[in-house]
């Protein structure tokens, strides 16, 4: 299947729209309209939710989506991360935490996949707990900017405590993953 008619299958339409909407959220956010940009952010998880449904429904999975999804998703998160890092509404350290992991998953992945070392990089448990925690995070933080809502307020603040712990822990649980699948490796050839 050619690069444009990877690009044109319904799932991977969905993915860049995810795409295009992160402009827009972080102009609301900066702008002050919380509610627009909840709405926006939701329009997102619903596309993410969807097109990997398509994408198996349709049989329209891609290379192309297997690598344009991950990457739509870490920089939506990324950016909502900076974006609410900016405005105060998420602690710098927080923000400094989950970006160290994220680069040096990407700078390890990167490697391993260039010299052809390793190129699975399936998400480890921990992973899918921070991310679910980041996602909930982001979304309390824009519920609690659009309604006075104390006990969404304090989940928030429970969620960006617990992604302090989550995101240098899934970092070392994804080095020690990847570490014993190099070290099985030459012992399966």
């Amino acid at each position: 299947m050619s690069f444009l008619q990877q690009l044109r299958a319904a799932p991977n339409l969905l993915t860049l729209l995810r795409l295009f909407l992160i402009p827009y959220l972080v102009i609301q956010i900066l702008d002050g309209r919380y509610g627009i940009a909840l709405t926006l952010f939701i329009i997102a998880g619903i596309s993410d939710g969807l097109d990997g449904m398509m994408a198996r429904a349709l049989k329209q999975s891609t290379r192309l989506g297997q690598y344009l999804d991950p990457i739509a998703d870490k920089l939506l998160l990324s950016t909502m991360f900076l974006t609410l890092t900016h405005i105060g509404l998420i602690p710098r350290y927080v923000a400094v935490l989950v970006f160290s992991r994220d680069f040096g998953i990407l700078l390890i992945s990167t490697l391993l996949f260039a010299t052809n070392t390793l190129r699975d990089f399936r998400p480890s448990l921990l992973g899918k707990l921070n991310t679910l925690a980041q996602i909930v995070a982001v979304l309390t933080a824009l519920i609690v900017q659009r309604w006075h809502m104390p006990r969404v307020h304090h989940a928030n603040n429970l969620l960006i405590v617990a992604i302090a712990w989550l995101a240098p822990l899934s970092a070392a649980q994804y080095a020690w993953i990847v570490t014993r699948r190099i070290q099985e490796k030459p012992a399966a050839v």
